[in-house]
């Protein structure tokens, strides 16, 4: 152990001290920071690395510094057993976990294990950015009531499906219906031959420049739109989605994208799948999950989901629900560069109509550097500010995307603190990043809104991310995603589990 270890855990200790402590407690709390003191030189002569899980009461800081949230954060250690590196690919994505890809979703073990330490049955759990809904299901399966929204459409689709359980043989005959009414037009369409059966689909395909870029192939189009003018003749809202789900997954592998590129970039010489095979394949994987969660998740929540699940298109930062509600929040909220991770979503959203184009769908994502900067009073964080300050002298237009980001997210933080009820937490999974050469230090950020908000740090876990599904590489001059071949670094080695509690 460094000589001077000694002297760093003890100034880490005494750092997390209540604030809101009157004249009358103040020695209560000089004998509690002696006693922190005692317990961290103890941990020194046995040599024990010093961390937040150990035993350690974690309340606030003295004066929320910017000099002391940095400096806790500089000498966390990273917990490996928040890591989960010995998990197989099957296991991250059991059950309905495997429906369909999705940037920066974190795995259920993750999620799993925040909800059953925090939160107890029947309380309610909540998922401000649920993204693709993992949070959401381990809410379900742990007989939890899940609410969790969204401003992307096709995170609110891809979480209806993932989240509602439906019986296995109801499903599987509408599917296998399904699926041999398009094998029957699709066949006779590229037979030239006209079908005996009544079975009659019009191809669905919108009127969408960016459909013909994506997909140039004349018949992939077809028959694309085929199989979303047979889904959408299904009357049940649950398969609907559940088959909706399944068409949005196939289509990258449809379309011209590089598939190993996280980017939009086009592979013209790549053979695109064919879209009646991949999707008979996916949606077969789809009946296999969908039938293991109706299998795990408690009979009671199956019987009442209505009252367990809430799943909308909506504002972080107007949650449906009642103030002093929530027992818990787990989210991973987006990143500054939030926007970059509609591209990866934008061939369902034009085959869905979600959006006319990439530019709009876009705009909704917090932070963008494509819409008007909004009119705020004022980022409760002097770290923020000086990496604004920082930006600013390298570009203006992303320093006020920056800007924005952080009041948004202080905005999302300020609904989070109304839904929670007192000693309820918020675990926020966050990890940092670059623009042009300026480190974005999102986590420590976080950390000193929330406490100017009214939450106290509870813990604070810096975890390394074996898994996660980012673009995993960057460009050290402009700080953006970038192919394997042209970055330098990784985006993000490493990220936090912020368990703050609100007073």
């Amino acid at each position: 152990m460094d000589i001077n270890g000694g002297k760093v855990i003890k100034k880490r200790i005494a750092l997390f001290i209540d604030t809101d402590v009157s004249v009358e407690n103040e020695l209560e709390r000089k004998k509690r920071s002696d006693e922190m003191v005692v317990l961290s030189e103890e941990m020194i002569k046995k040599d024990e690395p010093f961390s937040m899980d150990n035993n350690v009461l974690i309340t606030s800081l003295i004066t929320n510094s910017q000099n002391e949230i940095l400096t806790i954060f500089n000498n966390l250690e990273e917990d490996l057993t928040w890591s989960f590196e010995n998990l197989s690919r099957r296991e991250t994505s059991y059950a309905t976990h495997g429906y369909h890809r999705y940037p920066a979703k974190f795995i259920p073990q993750l999620a799993r294990r925040c909800i059953e330490k925090y939160s107890k049955e029947n309380e309610i759990v909540c998922d401000p950015f649920m993204g693709c809904g993992t949070t959401l299901v381990e809410a379900l399966i742990s007989g939890r009531k899940a609410v969790g929204v969204d401003i992307n459409d096709v995170a609110w689709l891809i979480t209806r499906a993932k989240t509602v359980p439906i019986e296995p043989e109801k499903l599987k005959k509408e599917i296998n219906k399904i699926l041999s009414d398009l094998s029957t037009v699709v066949k006779s369409k590229r037979n030239k031959i006209r079908t005996l059966a009544q079975i009659n689909i019009e191809p669905e395909i919108p009127k969408n420049e960016r459909i013909r870029y994506w997909f140039p192939h004349d018949n992939i189009r077809e028959e694309l739109g085929i199989i979303l003018g047979r889904i959408n003749k299904i009357g049940d809202r649950n398969i609907r989605n559940f088959c909706l789900c399944a068409f949005s997954q196939i289509l990258k592998n449809c379309s011209v994208w590089l598939m190993k590129s996280v980017k939009p970039t086009r592979d013209l010489k790549k053979k695109p799948a064919d879209p009646l095979q991949a999707f008979k394949r996916h949606v077969n994987y789809m009946l296999k999950g969908n039938e293991e969660l109706f299998r795990i998740i408690p009979e009671h929540v199956k019987q009442n989901l209505d009252t367990y699940l809430i799943v909308e298109r909506a504002d972080a930062r107007n949650l449906p629900c009642k103030s002093n509600s929530v027992s818990l929040i787990v989210t991973s909220p987006p990143y500054v560069t939030s926007y970059e991770y509609a591209d990866l979503h934008q061939l369902t959203a034009l085959w869905l109509g979600y959006a006319k184009n990439v530019a709009e769908f876009r705009e909704n994502f917090i932070g963008s550097i494509y819409k008007r900067t909004s009119i705020h009073d004022g980022i409760k964080s002097e770290i923020a500010k000086k990496e604004i300050e920082e930006l600013e002298k390298k570009s203006k237009r992303e320093a006020e995307a920056v800007r924005d980001y952080f009041f948004e997210m202080q905005q999302c933080f300020e609904e989070m603190q109304r839904v929670l009820k007192p000693g309820g937490k918020a675990c926020i999974v966050i990890g940092n990043t670059e623009l042009r050469k300026v480190k974005i230090l999102n986590a420590q950020v976080f950390v000193e809104i929330m406490q100017n908000l009214g939450f106290r740090v509870h813990n604070i876990i810096k975890r390394r991310i074996p898994s996660k599904i980012l673009p995993s590489t960057r460009d050290s001059k402009t700080g953006r995603f970038a192919p394997n071949h042209k970055a330098d670094r990784l985006a993000y080695a490493h990220e936090y589990i912020l368990v703050m509690e609100k007073l």
